[in-house]
């Protein structure tokens, strides 16, 4: 089987490798530490799905694990102490680590798995037929395989292709500023967010450095042309400025990452053709750090269903029944998320009042369907 994957699609590359396709990628951007945000988590969930795909040493070579999340109110009250990303009874540590090297180590597994990745090439147009896809690129060029995979983000280019009456991202209410701090005191292993006036801050220690990220609430999209990074810091800085801890944090900033508005895209109804399917962003931009996670899993199932029945067409629709039960419960959780980063005052305190008993009684409960996830095996 040859199997074309669109946009960063290192873990579908590696699944498809691993049922014996002849894998190319086409990847628009060459450099992976460029601007595609800040850190980003793998819980338990996902972590189970990497050790599958046989990448769990080169991810963990450039990570931070994380053993514990901590939830602060604005004034500084503890509201909950949890596993990060896990069960407590989960041997694997949810693990964070900056984007660019998660996208890094999985295309080098790839490469080493036996995948073409070509950089660069953007893909403008495709054409299917009842035998197999075509692809056009940016460059003229043009390729052809039995099944494409769409990994290309929440901005899939092939999304429009498959669905033009398909929703398009809409801005979520939120920007997110985040950089790395040079500072002493941050407890190692942690990952605390502090529910704050102006939305979530994010801050843990990362190798001698401190990590950080404000998701800030702006009803109205801020415009990023013209502003400069010293701009953002001021602006962040006096956002939080009422906050001690976050306020501590963003003052002993040494470097800042690319400001990222944060986008939502509805309920995506086409997942899939005959030949053709999206994956991880393109279907289903999740959000609740499970982005990446969700991502994997996909791309697992996929190659599982490949597996399990090799004609395409009859292949597709297992992967769909499969997922879209789980994403539409994560999809809610995710929901559920964004409204906290965005209360006003009095939601806020409430849902301190509630945080302080539903965490230790009820969190594991609650959250114990997205973590102990097993994801598809392969054959060895």
């Amino acid at each position: 089987m040859r199997a074309i994957v669109i946009g960063g699609g290192a873990t579908a590359a590696l699944a498809l490798r691993r049922i014996g396709a002849d894998v190319t990628v086409y990847e628009a951007y060459e450099d992976p530490a460029g601007d595609v945000g800040a850190f980003v988590s793998l819980a338990a969930n996902g972590l189970r799905a990497v050790d599958e795909l046989g990448a769990l040493a080169e991810v963990r070579a450039a990570d931070v694990e994380i053993a514990r999340q901590r939830m602060w109110s604005t004034g500084g009250t503890l509201l909950g102490d949890v596993a990060r990303g896990r069960r407590e009874s989960d041997e694997l540590r949810s693990v964070t680590l900056l984007r660019g090297r998660l996208v890094a180590a999985l295309r080098a597994a790839a490469v080493g798995a036996g995948a073409r990745i070509v950089t660069g090439a953007r893909l403008t147009g495709l054409d299917e037929t009842a035998d197999g896809v075509t692809v056009r690129l940016d460059d003229g060029g043009t390729d052809a395989a039995d099944v494409v995979v769409a990994a290309d983000g929440i901005w899939s280019t092939v999304r429009a292709l498959l669905d033009p009456a398909a929703p398009v991202p809409q801005y979520a209410g939120l920007y997110c500023v985040s950089g790395v701090s040079r500072m002493d005191g941050v407890e190692p292993g942690v990952f605390n967010m502090t529910f704050a006036r102006n939305g979530a801050f994010i801050h843990l220690a990362a190798g001698g450095e401190v990590w950080w990220s404000a998701q800030i609430a702006a009803p109205v999209e801020p415009a990023r042309d013209g502003v400069a990074e010293a701009e953002w810091l001021a602006r962040t800085a006096e956002l939080y400025r009422e906050e001690a801890v976050p306020s501590a944090v963003i003052s002993a900033t040494t470097r800042l990452h690319p400001t990222v508005l944060m986008h939502v895209v509805d309920p995506v109804p086409t997942w899939r053709s005959g030949r053709v399917v999206l994956i991880g962003d393109a279907a289903h931009p999740v959000g609740a750090g499970q982005g990446a996670s969700m991502a994997i899993e996909d791309a697992l199932a996929l190659a599982a269903a490949l597996q399990e029945v090799p004609a395409v067409p009859d292949a597709l629709p297992l992967y769909e029944a499969d997922r879209r039960p789980r994403i539409t419960k994560v999809l809610g959780t995710a929901e559920d998320n964004r409204g906290a980063k965005k209360a006003g005052p009095v939601r806020r305190r409430l849902q301190a009042a509630m945080m302080r008993i539903f965490v230790p009684m009820f969190y594991e409960k609650a959250t114990t369907w997205l973590y102990s996830y097993e994801p598809a095996k392969l054959a060895k």
